[in-house]
């Protein structure tokens, strides 16, 4: 995620998602998964439902919803899993209980929170540390190919960029990796979430496509589409930025226009458009 804006997943799944259809749409083509994985088509209508479910409209062909949440029949269904930071509120009291040696801590021994949502984040910091995290993530991965989904979203891929120097992004990548062939390893497709400076690790990590936010106002979608061969999903949080997402994509991204709390459709102050 962004440092700012960055959506957040609706605080009524967190505490499901701890404790714990088929899609249609579908690329043959293979990626760094092989041909065990189905990819997103280029240039798919997208809806980005982090803020909670509800019924997409006629013409989205796909849709990336928490791990909590059921896919869509006939969709391309992406499952958004918080795989190097915890999710705020009550996970927090969880990893606390549950795992408070893979929070990651500063010299002072107190955990290194991501101020701007209150994030813990986690301790990739060693293979033995990625190798117990996989323990706990993997799982949540597991779970998302029962449930249907096409493709994970491992999201906070850059967290290493706020842990003061305690992570580094060979960290993130050898960590990532490990998701990578989790993911590949039940089924699914995986996303590299935002995150240009590992773009050129892209084959070496196994990411099959790419799910960003805000590459218009930030000048990177020519950078994640030559990557991704244009799969590319983009998530814009303002007017102006998604009209240049729109006007320069060249037919080779799915761009989307949210609002900032991604809030579900009948909401007051729920925004979502598409060119």
């Amino acid at each position: 995620m962004r440092a700012l804006p960055r959506v957040r997943v609706a605080a009524a799944t967190v505490l499901l998602t701890l404790l714990g259809a088929c899609s249609t749409t579908t690329d043959p083509a293979p990626g760094p998964g092989g041909d065990s994985v189905r990819l997103p088509p280029p240039g798919a209508v997208f809806d980005y439902q982090l803020g909670g479910a509800y019924p997409p409209a006629g013409d989205v062909e796909a849709v990336s919803r928490d791990r909590a949440a059921e896919p869509v029949p006939g969709l391309y269904n992406i499952c958004y899993v918080n795989a190097f930071q915890t999710q705020p509120g009550d996970a927090v009291a969880w990893w606390r209980k549950n795992h408070p040696d893979l929070l990651l801590r500063g010299r002072d021994g107190e955990p290194v929170v991501d101020e701007d949502w209150d994030e813990p984040l986690l301790d990739i910091s060693s293979a033995a540390k990625r190798r117990s995290l996989l323990g706990v993530v993997g799982p949540w991965i597991d779970g998302c190919a029962r449930r249907g989904f096409d493709a994970v979203e491992p999201d906070n891929l850059d967290s290493y960029t706020r842990s003061d120097g305690l992570l580094t992004e060979a960290d993130a990548r050898d960590f990532a990796r490990l998701l990578a062939d989790r993911a590949h390893a039940r089924g699914l497709a995986i996303a590299q979430k935002n995150t240009a400076g590992l773009l050129g690790a892209r084959e070496d990590i196994g990411f099959d496509f790419a799910v960003v936010e805000e590459c218009a106002r930030y000048e990177e979608c020519p950078d994640f589409a030559r990557a991704h061969d244009g799969r590319v999903f983009d998530v814009e949080y303002e007017q102006g930025d998604f009209a240049t997402a729109c006007r320069t994509r060249g037919g080779r991204l799915s761009v989307v226009l949210r609002d900032r709390d991604v809030r579900p459709a009948g909401e007051p102050g729920h925004v979502r458009r598409t060119c």
